[in-house]
């Protein structure tokens, strides 16, 4: 394959080690695709970048219950998260709140995202069970949801219950696609995950971008119930960074960084969502336009290389990039020893098909 179709290339000394294809869709609210690079509608498998959405659906299973949600748990919801003692702190306090057990929960354990952790819960022999799952929040939300809806949890994660029939109906609806044009599968957590093109993510963030500016810009008419809902679940990842996420983890030093400007959420094996409000638009690129989505997919589904990619997507569209993320843009290549043996360079220019930005 040429060159030029590889977004970046990894070296060891002055060899290549390895070349990475990546897809870029930049979209607006509208679903105008404004920038791209490689194929923009690539059918991808968004993962937990879809857990936004499937939040929304539990919200909108009963005013009741959606009023029982507080901005760090909506956020808990959102997130793929270290397991460390804030985000299993709030997981025990949903589980409370809503009358769950931990046994409740389908997702099953796993070793956390975060080597601290691991190294603590080696210390103390621990085996990590649903709740420290990094799908913990999303998990307990479906099982509230679906107590809401048939009277018991039983099942919640099972592709035919009328909870995962919402989701699928309320997906399709915020990325105007039919129900039966977008894919799904069994996601590590045992929940379905979609499969859809990589513009329709990119539109999905920022129609989560747009309700904000919506809310905080409402003329006569008030906001509509789910763009309320949408603005609040963009504005509990914006403020709970940590709970999205974790230390030492690119999403939240992603949104620490821009400081609510935007909301960014990986999806495993290479997936990445980022959603930017019209007014950071104006402030950031001095562009007189509505919200934006971006959304990536790397093909060898390298986490690091992920991170490189969207901020170099950032960097292109911003014409800078914040401190605090120049080692996701350029990880250091170190062996055992701590010594550089390498480099990554980021060969890819965004075309653009609308130039208005």
């Amino acid at each position: 394959m040429a060159a030029e179709h590889f977004a970046a290339t990894s070296y060891r000394g002055a060899h290549i080690e390895n070349r990475h294809l990546a897809h870029v869709a930049v979209t607006d609210a509208q679903g105008k695709l404004l920038y791209h690079w490689g194929d923009p509608q690539r059918m991808t498998l968004i993962r937990s970048a879809a857990k936004p959405a499937q939040a929304l659906a539990v919200l909108e299973t009963s005013a009741t219950l959606a009023r029982q949600f507080e901005s760090a748990d909506l956020a808990l919801m959102c997130a793929s998260h270290n397991a460390e003692t804030a985000h299993l702190e709030r997981a025990r306090a949903m589980l409370i709140k809503f009358n769950l057990a931990e046994s409740d929960l389908c997702c099953g354990g796993h070793p956390s995202l975060s080597d601290a952790v691991n190294r603590e819960w080696m210390q103390r022999n621990l085996i990590p069970g649903p709740l420290c799952s990094n799908c913990s929040g999303k998990h307990i939300g479906m099982a509230a949801a679906a107590a809401e809806l048939a009277g018991a949890s039983d099942g919640y994660a099972q592709p035919d219950h009328p909870l995962q029939r919402r989701i699928r109906s309320t997906l399709a609806e915020l990325v105007d696609l039919p129900i039966d044009a977008i894919g799904w599968a069994i996601d590590g957590c045992n929940a379905p995950t979609p499969a859809l093109p990589l513009e329709r993510l990119a539109l999905l963030y920022a129609r989560f971008a747009a309700a904000v500016d919506t809310v905080n810009h409402v003329d006569a008419s008030p906001p509509d119930e789910r763009t309320l809902k949408l603005a609040a679940l963009y504005s509990a990842m914006a403020i709970h960074p940590d709970l999205v996420a974790g230390s030492h983890r690119f999403c939240t030093a992603l949104m620490q960084s821009f400081d609510g400007e935007l909301i960014g959420k990986i999806g495993a094996d290479g997936c990445y969502a980022v959603g930017i409000r019209a007014d950071a638009v104006r402030h950031l690129l001095s562009a007189n336009r509505g919200s934006i989505g971006i959304a990536v997919k790397v093909e060898d589904g390298n986490i690091a290389i992920v991170h490189a990619v969207v901020c170099e997507v950032l960097r292109q569209l911003l014409r800078s990039l914040p401190a605090e993320l120049a080692s996701f843009h350029a990880p250091a290549m170190l062996n055992t020893a701590g010594i550089s043996v390498g480099r990554l360079e980021l060969g890819f220019a965004l075309s653009s098909t609308h130039p208005v930005l």
